[in-house]
């Protein structure tokens, strides 16, 4: 049986936080503790792209989480169109290194559009390792 939960989260810093928490709180209530930190880690990561790049003024971002038991997938919903793409920060960049730690961290993860505004990240987790298309 397929869970699903889903918050939406105001343009702040402090949401980002928030996510990690509501993620946190989500994965604890399905009993699924074995990728928890990564998929904070990557709720972090995707949340805090989604502030910096993806919100167009006046939006915030919605957090989905689905489970079958055997994948958790991660979906940050953002206002804007413009795809993420990985980059190679210099070793003395401060950020840069977000889509790098989530490719290392999920099983799978890519980049929809919505259908009428606005984009969807997302990455999979499976609990035995493996890809996810």
């Amino acid at each position: 049986m397929t869970k699903t939960t889903k918050q939406f989260f105001d343009a702040r810093p402090e949401s980002v936080g928030q996510a990690r928490a509501f993620t946190s709180e989500a994965l604890a209530d399905w009993g699924l503790p074995g990728r928890a930190e990564d998929i904070r880690l990557c709720v972090s990561e995707l949340a805090t792209n989604a502030l910096v790049h993806g919100t167009a003024p006046g939006h915030g971002f919605l957090v989905e989480l689905n489970t079958d038991e055997d994948v958790v997938r991660l979906e940050v919903h953002d206002s804007r169109r413009q795809h993420p793409e990985a980059r190679r920060a210099a070793g003395t960049d401060t950020s840069g290194r977000g889509l790098i730690l989530v490719n290392a961290l999920a099983d799978g993860w890519g980049v929809e559009d919505r259908a009428s505004v606005g984009k969807i990240v997302w990455s999979c987790f499976k609990a035995t390792g493996g890809t996810t298309a």
